[in-house]
C-alpha cells in the first residue's frame, strides 16, 4: 500500500512538472496553449510608440513617423523625408543625433498611468524597442552590437522608461505589456549575419526584457523578412511558456516569422483595417488615432478620429469578438499630446456607463442588426480593408445599409448597442426573451417597458433631454433572460 501511495504521489508530482514543461519547440505544441482569459475579457488596450523618432515627429500623411530613419535611408515618398530632414536638421545630422534630443524631461509615468486607467483600457503595450533598435530599458546586447550607447539609460533621457511605466501601471488594475521588434534595420550584426544576430543579440535580449519586467503581453513585430525558423520563434516561445517568470499569464500575438500571421502564435493581428469577421480565434485590431503610430507633427485635427469614431470602432470590433489596441504617440519631451488624452478620457466616460456591454462579453449568434440596403462586403469585417465606421452606422452612402444595433452577450444577458438614440421605440429583430425578463438602458435608473411582437422585441424608449441621457454617442439596452 505504501508503495502504491508513493507511486501515486510521484505520478502527481511528475504530472505537475510535465504540465509546467509541456510546451515543446514546435507550433503544434505551442498553438495548443489557451489564450489567458484576462486578455479575452479585457477588450480595450493602449499601444504606445515612443523613441528617438518622436523628436523629428515627421511623416507624410498616411505614413508612419516611426519609420523616419528607414525613409531617410531608402529615400521613399519622393524624397520628402530627406528634403524635410536636410532643411530642418542639415545634411550632416544623422538619426543617431536625435538621441540626445530625446530628453523626456516632462515624462511622468504616474500621470500616464492615471490617464490609461481613466480611459477604461485594461492593458498597455509600450514599444520596448522599435525597428531602429533603440531600447527603452538598459540592454547590454543593444550597446554591444551597435558599438555605442543605444538605450535610454545611458543616452538621451538617462532613464529606464520601460521600468518607470511598468511600475506606474502596476499600481493600477491595468495590465502592462511590451512591443518588441525582432529585426533592426541597420544593426551591424543583423546586416552582416542574421543567424549570429538572432543567437547573440535577439534571443538573449528578448529573454532579458522578459525576465526584468515580466510583461503580461508581448506584441512582436518586424518578422516578415525571414521564416520563423530563422528567428528561432518556437524555441523562444517554448522558453517563454515553460520557464519565464510571466509564463502563466503572458499573451502573445501572431508575428513570429513569414506566414505566421493568422496561422500561429497567440491572438491574430490586423492593422489599420476593419479586423476579422468573428471571434472564432482571438484577434486584435491595432491602429493610431491618426494615420501614424508615432507622434507626427504633420497631422492636423482632420487627420484624427473623433472620440465618437473611436467608440464606435471599439463597439464594432468587440461585437465581432475582437480586441481594440488603440495607439498614442508621446512627444520627444515625454508628454501625451492633449488631443490624445482627451480622446482617451472621453472613451473612459463612455465605458463608465457601458462597460458591462464590453468587458468580459462574447459574441452572440449574430454580431449586428442591419438596416435595409446593400451591405458592403468589407463592412462585415476583414483585415486590410478601408474602415469607415461612420458610414457603417450613421452616415452611409446612398443605398447602403447601416448597423442599427451591435450585439454582445454575457451569461443570459444580451446587450444591444445603438449608435443612434432611438426615437420612441427600438425594434430588436429575431430575439425572444423569457416571461418576466427585464430590459434596461445602461445608465438610466428605470426599467423600460417592452413587448414581444412575433419574433421581435419592441422596446419603449424614454424621451430624454441632452442633459438627461446617460452618455454620448451610443446607448446600450440590456435584455435579461434571453432564450
Amino acid at each position: 500500500m505504501k508503495k502504491l501511495i508513493f507511486a501515486i504521489i510521484a505520478f502527481t508530482v511528475s504530472g505537475q512538472v510535465f504540465a509546467q514543461k509541456k510546451y515543446e519547440a514546435n507550433w503544434e505544441s505551442i498553438d495548443r496553449r489557451p489564450i489567458p482569459e484576462w486578455y479575452t475579457d479585457a477588450k480595450f488596450g493602449i499601444f504606445i510608440h515612443w523613441g528617438p523618432y518622436s523628436v523629428p515627429a515627421f511623416s507624410k500623411v498616411g505614413e508612419y513617423s516611426e519609420w523616419y530613419w528607414s525613409k531617410l535611408v531608402n529615400n521613399d515618398s519622393g524624397g520628402a523625408y530627406r528634403a524635410f530632414h536636410n532643411k530642418v536638421y542639415g545634411k550632416n545630422f544623422s538619426y543617431q543625433d536625435f538621441v540626445p534630443l530625446f530628453t523626456c524631461e516632462l515624462y511622468d509615468a504616474d500621470q500616464w498611468a492615471d490617464v490609461f486607467q481613466k480611459s477604461g483600457a485594461k492593458y498597455v503595450v509600450l514599444t520596448s524597442k522599435h525597428h531602429d533598435g533603440y531600447t527603452l530599458w538598459p540592454s547590454k546586447e543593444s550597446d554591444k552590437s551597435w558599438g555605442r550607447p543605444w538605450n535610454s539609460t545611458n543616452s538621451g533621457p538617462g532613464r529606464d522608461l520601460l521600468g518607470e511605466l511598468t511600475d506606474a501601471v502596476r499600481k493600477t488594475d491595468v495590465k502592462m505589456g511590451i512591443y518588441y521588434s525582432l529585426y533592426e534595420w541597420f544593426n551591424p550584426l543583423y546586416k552582416s549575419d542574421v543567424g549570429l544576430y538572432v543567437d547573440k543579440h535577439m534571443v538573449p535580449q528578448f529573454k532579458d526584457v522578459v525576465e526584468k519586467y515580466a510583461p503580461s503581453l508581448i506584441f512582436t513585430d518586424g518578422e516578415w523578412d525571414h521564416p520563423y525558423t530563422t528567428w528561432k520563434a518556437t524555441e523562444v516561445l517554448s522558453w517563454l511558456y515553460n520557464e519565464a517568470p510571466n509564463k502563466e499569464e503572458v499573451v502573445i500575438n501572431d508575428r513570429w516569422g513569414k506566414h505566421t500571421r493568422h496561422n500561429h502564435g497567440g491572438y491574430y493581428t490586423t492593422e489599420y483595417g476593419s479586423g476579422l469577421p468573428n471571434g472564432e480565434h482571438a484577434w486584435e485590431e491595432n491602429r493610431g488615432m491618426g494615420h501614424s503610430f508615432g507622434y507626427s507633427r504633420t497631422e492636423n485635427a482632420e487627420d484624427y478620429n473623433s472620440a465618437q469614431e473611436l467608440i464606435y470602432m471599439l463597439i464594432d470590433i468587440v461585437s465581432r469578438g475582437g480586441n481594440f489596441l488603440l495607439d498614442i504617440g508621446p512627444t520627444g519631451d515625454g508628454r501625451i499630446p492633449v488631443v490624445m488624452q482627451e480622446r482617451l478620457l472621453e472613451m473612459g466616460d463612455w465605458l463608465k456607463v457601458n462597460g458591462a456591454a464590453i468587458y468580459g462579453t462574447t459574441t452572440w449568434n449574430k454580431t449586428c442588426q442591419w438596416s435595409r440596403g446593400k451591405v458592403k462586403e468589407a463592412a462585415r469585417g476583414h483585415a486590410r480593408t478601408k474602415y469607415d465606421v461612420m458610414k457603417l452606422t450613421i452616415s452611409p452612402d446612398e443605398g447602403m445599409a447601416v448597423k442599427e444595433l451591435f450585439f454582445t452577450k454575457k451569461e443570459d444577458n444580451l446587450y444591444c448597442i445603438s449608435p443612434i438614440y432611438p426615437k420612441d421605440k427600438l425594434i430588436v429583430k429575431d430575439v425572444r426573451i423569457k416571461s418576466g425578463a427585464t430590459i434596461e438602458m445602461l445608465g438610466y435608473p428605470k426599467k423600460l417597458k417592452w413587448r414581444q411582437k412575433g419574433e421581435n422585441i419592441e422596446i419603449e424608449v424614454p424621451y430624454l433631454t441632452a442633459s438627461e441621457v446617460p452618455c454620448e454617442h451610443a446607448w446600450t439596452f440590456k435584455l435579461s433572460n434571453v432564450k
